[in-house]
């Protein structure tokens, strides 16, 4: 098992993890969760692992902004994948899940620099 790295490939942000990775030469697999949706499954243990779903959504993005407000507060798990599912753009990216299932959202050098250093 490798890393992965998941995320959009027009997103800044994860150009800029793409880019790191390739810098260091730390071997890792991209997968676009816009062209490749991210299974049930999967996104309810990403937010097992970082608290809940809460953690897991941008709320600070033009999709979440965009919505309906009856849709900004989904009240169980079947409810966040459902919006998840139908707005795969919330997942905060990038998110980088290494092979021993631990998952990091997000992107900033100092964060990447610490998790890589040993």
């Amino acid at each position: 098992m490798s890393l992965t790295l998941y995320g959009l490939p027009n997103c800044d942000t994860c150009r800029k993890a793409l880019n790191w990775l390739k810098r260091i030469e730390q071997p890792f697999v991209f997968i676009d969760y816009r062209a490749h949706p991210i299974g049930p499954e999967i996104l309810s243990a990403w937010a097992g692992r970082l608290g809940g779903f809460d953690t897991l959504l941008n709320k600070s993005s033009t999709t979440w902004r965009n919505l309906l407000p009856n849709k900004k507060s989904p009240g169980s798990t079947p409810e966040y994948l459902m919006l998840l599912k139908e707005y795969p753009a919330l997942v905060k990216r990038p998110v980088l899940v290494f092979p021993d299932g631990r998952v990091v959202l997000g992107f900033k050098d100092a964060q990447y620099k610490k998790l890589f250093s040993a």
